[in-house]
């Protein structure tokens, strides 16, 4: 008998199998196969096509932005929306160390360079007060822009990710970014449908981000969306998106370094009859999630739920364990009898490409990276 037979006799009835559970696979059961299939008959397959004008209006009107320009997954989103706030060789970007890789490398690909600073422990998200914090020791307001006084370099934006879902503390974070002139950009790839005080995340900042992999609440296969209520900003976007070419009926001609990163017509219209069953995933979500937080009351596991005046995703739905010892043990456990079950990622500046990068004392974030555990989260 295992210690956490419980656990995992509860998520194989939960789903209903004694076969393999993933972590989260993706739910077929709209138009899906109709609307690819309908792409396939136009031949317009590539970043052309119905779908793609189709699935930046769903978007926008769910992110609650005006614009949303439809691009190749939420890293090139990333990368793009930064450099349309003015991120820049050289700079500083500061974000969190507890994120999925995409979040660093969007900043590296910009030639900039991140500073992680600590997250707090009941978002998992970036910390107002540790990015306060370091202001106050290392700020510096000059007349063109907000320096770190200790390296000389400009920071020209602030990239909180919104983890598993849960909505970091916004309203504070922007009047952070506010008083030291620091542009804020979304990192919402992981939660598409959650809100923050009933306002959409990926609405906040100058420019939010999304992702459509094919492990996100909502698929494109691979996709990914900018968001935007900066008119300036979105047009910017869908124009070096598109390899920055300037409109004509023949000519090739393009005005400034762009990018090969629209999505491809195909994969929109797979996203687009996703987004049709985007609120029946949320609800189904949801009862899973109450399911969970029922279930592991009784337990000595910690299961995460969203915080007051938010309302999350519940994309990937996770447990905290008491250390790192128990941690492993769970994941040898709940892997070994087919149950997949993931851990948090690794703290960026743990990985040899971001070593050097300045962080903070990570208190909270060395504590999660320790205990959190993914568990199956899909739509059932």
């Amino acid at each position: 008998m295992t210690k956490f037979k419980n656990t995992i006799s509860f998520i194989q009835d939960t789903f209903k199998t004694r076969e393999f559970i993933p972590l989260h696979q993706p739910s077929f059961s709209g138009n899906e196969k109709k609307y690819v299939l309908d792409t396939i008959d136009s031949t317009y397959v590539s970043s052309v096509g119905a779908y793609v004008n189709q699935f930046e209006e769903m978007i926008a009107e769910i992110s609650e932005t005006r614009h949303a320009v439809a691009v190749v997954n939420g890293t090139s989103g990333i990368e793009v929306a930064l450099r349309l706030v003015g991120v820049e060789s050289g700079n500083e970007v500061l974000t969190q160390a507890l994120t999925f890789v995409a979040t660093a490398n969007a900043i590296a690909y910009n030639g900039a360079t991140p500073v992680f600073l600590d997250v707090d422990m009941d978002t998992m998200g970036l910390s107002p007060q540790s990015v306060e914090n370091f202001l106050n020791e290392f700020g510096e307001l000059r007349n063109n822009g907000c320096f770190n006084k200790k390296t000389g370099k400009r920071i020209t934006a602030c990239l909180p990710m919104h983890t598993f879902g849960f909505p970091v503390h916004l309203d504070e974070l922007l009047k952070v970014c506010t008083k030291w002139k620091i542009p804020l950009v979304e990192d919402a790839a992981e939660s598409l449908g959650s809100k923050y005080k009933g306002k959409a995340t990926g609405s906040f900042g100058e420019a939010g981000v999304f992702s459509f992999n094919g492990n996100k609440i909502v698929t494109s296969g691979g996709g990914g969306a900018l968001v935007t209520n900066n008119s300036k900003l979105g047009i910017s976007a869908k124009h070096l998106t598109t390899t920055a070419k300037k409109p004509h009926s023949y000519e090739y001609d393009h005005d400034e370094l762009g990018y090969n990163y629209r999505m491809p017509n195909l994969n929109a219209a797979l996203a687009c009859a996703q987004l049709e069953n985007l609120d029946l995933f949320l609800n189904k979500k949801r009862s899973l999630a109450k399911k969970y937080e029922e279930f592991f009351k009784q337990s000595s596991l910690k299961f995460r739920t969203e915080l007051p005046e938010t309302k999350a995703n519940y994309w990937l739905m996770c447990v905290e364990l008491e250390n790192l010892e128990e941690r492993n043990e769970f994941l040898i456990e709940t892997n070994k009898q087919n149950v997949m079950t993931r851990p948090i990622w690794k703290l960026m500046f743990n990985l040899p490409m971001y070593s050097d990068c300045y962080r903070d004392d990570q208190v909270n974030a060395r504590f999660l990276e320790d205990r959190i555990i993914n568990i199956p989260s899909s739509v059932i």
